[in-house]
Parts: C-alpha cells; sequence; structure tokens
C-alpha cells in the first residue's frame, strides 16, 4: 500500500499575495484545515511542503504552501499534485477502502477465473463505477456489494460474482 496519497493538485495562483488555488480529491474537503504539512513527489521521494489552508468555497480549497509568497512564486506550484502522509488522513468507515488501496486488484468470479485489474474508480453519481482492464479490453461496473461482495485491498484481491457483473458491466 501506498505511503502517501494524492490529495490535491494546484491549479493555479489565486491574486497576487502568493495564494493557491487546490483541486481538492478528499472526501472530506475540511480535513485542509488541519494538514500543516503536505507532500510533493520528488525524484529522490517525497518532499513536505508547508500549507496554511486560508479558505474553502464552492469545493475548493485556497492555500499559501511553502514559499508561494506572491504570484510569482505561487505560479511555480501550478500542476503539482499533493500528497498527505497515510498516517493523517480520517478513518475509514468499516467496508470502506481508499481509491488508491482499489487500483492494481485483481478481480476474479466464483471459479477463480481472472476477469481484469482495477485501473481506475469513477465517481460521477451515488455510486462509483469501476473500471477494469481484461484481455479484451475495458470492462466498466457499478461498485456495488451485489456484484462484488469481498474485496481484499491488502491481498489486491477483488470477488466478482459473474452473472450479476455480466447483466450490469460495460464493455469497451
Amino acid at each position: 500500500m501506498n505511503d502517501y496519497l494524492m490529495i490535491a493538485t494546484v491549479l493555479k495562483p489565486q491574486g497576487v499575495r502568493g495564494e493557491c488555488k487546490l483541486r481538492s480529491y478528499a472526501a472530506d474537503i475540511d480535513l485542509f484545515h488541519r494538514w500543516g504539512t503536505l507532500y510533493r513527489k520528488t525524484a529522490a521521494g517525497f518532499e513536505p511542503v508547508s500549507v496554511r489552508t486560508a479558505r474553502i468555497r464552492d469545493g475548493f480549497v485556497y492555500a499559501f504552501l511553502d514559499g508561494s509568497n506572491s504570484a510569482e512564486a505561487a505560479e511555480a506550484f501550478r500542476g503539482t499534485d499533493l500528497y498527505v502522509d497515510r498516517a493523517h488522513t480520517a478513518p475509514l468507515e468499516e467496508d470502506a477502502v481508499l481509491i488508491a488501496d482499489l487500483i492494481g486488484c485483481e478481480a476474479c468470479d466464483e471459479s477463480g477465473e481472472v476477469i481484469g485489474t482495477l485501473t481506475d474508480v469513477l465517481q460521477y453519481g451515488t455510486v462509483d463505477t469501476w473500471v477494469f482492464q481484461t484481455g479484451t479490453g475495458t470492462l466498466m461496473a457499478p461498485a456495488l456489494k451485489a456484484v462484488f461482495p469481498e474485496v481484499d485491498a491488502a491481498a489486491k484481491k477483488i470477488l466478482a460474482v459473474r452473472d450479476r457483473l455480466e447483466e450490469v458491466s460495460v464493455r469497451s
């Protein structure tokens, strides 16, 4: 499992004093008020970045990052992905799994036949859509307990009920 989880992307500078507009990937955006340090990925690993959240509005986070004291300095952060240390994430609810831990899981049916590998999770409605790469292309299916009754993210395994999967999946 990853020690660092991508939590935001710097979109652009906001104003002239070095504030940055961030797109949050956090389930609870208010956690940005608690995090004083995030990380950015470098060739050498993960480098800490001090963060001071100024406000949250319309689903975006506005924050000052370490060294962003002008619009020009904030511009240098544009496009930077920011990560949180797994130890500082919110506790998960029962049966909840982080998307980062799901990516790469292999789905098999009840007989053990491999269906594919989870490559993406789409979040557009009330139910997430899981995207699998199969031997014949892409398969997408809603992440329903009736379709995927068992998920073991630590073992990177997902059990799928083949009949139900065939009823609700889309192939491309």
